[in-house]
């Protein structure tokens, strides 16, 4: 007879890397400004809403506080710009408990709404440790009237 015994620990990290983080529960959002008819949590919660944007325009932050350090295998950045043409940068960094932030990558896309109005950027990573994400957004490179809008942004 052959036998395995499988302790809930193992089974807890055979799980795939797309079961995305409930972060209403393991996390804390701070954001620079947001428009009360588009808050974070639409973006950070999955399935509701139309996503976040903000209040002012010009550079924004929204960084996510882990309440516990954890290991990151993958995040995925949604952006959907179908009213105005404008050239967006975005910068990705990620810090361990007390650390400084370091950069995963700074990238910049053309929205128009002629053609390119969504950006969907899906990154697998190997982070340990992570206690904080933080993500910059520049929406717009000039003249900066914009407003940045994020429409998801999913972990695990």
């Amino acid at each position: 007879m052959r036998k395995v015994i499988k302790p809930d620990t193992v089974e807890a990290l055979s799980q795939t890397q797309d079961d995305w983080l409930d972060l209403e529960d393991i996390a804390t959002v701070e954001v620079t400004s947001e428009d009360p008819h588009f808050p974070i949590e639409s973006a950070l919660a999955s399935g509701r809403g139309s996503g976040w944007r903000a209040a002012d325009s010009g550079k924004q932050t929204i960084r996510i506080v882990l309440a516990y350090p954890r290991p990151l295998r993958r995040i995925r950045l949604e952006f959907s710009e179908t009213d105005v043409e404008r050239t967006q940068e975005f910068t990705l960094r990620w810090s361990e408990a007390g650390g400084p932030f370091r950069e995963i990558v700074r990238q910049q896309w053309n929205f128009s709404p002629q053609g390119s109005t969504s950006e969907i950027e899906d990154y697998r990573v190997q982070l340990e440790k992570v206690s904080a994400l933080e993500l910059i957004l520049k929406p717009a490179l000039a003249p900066d009237t914009a407003y940045a809008t994020l429409a998801a942004w999913r972990l695990s």
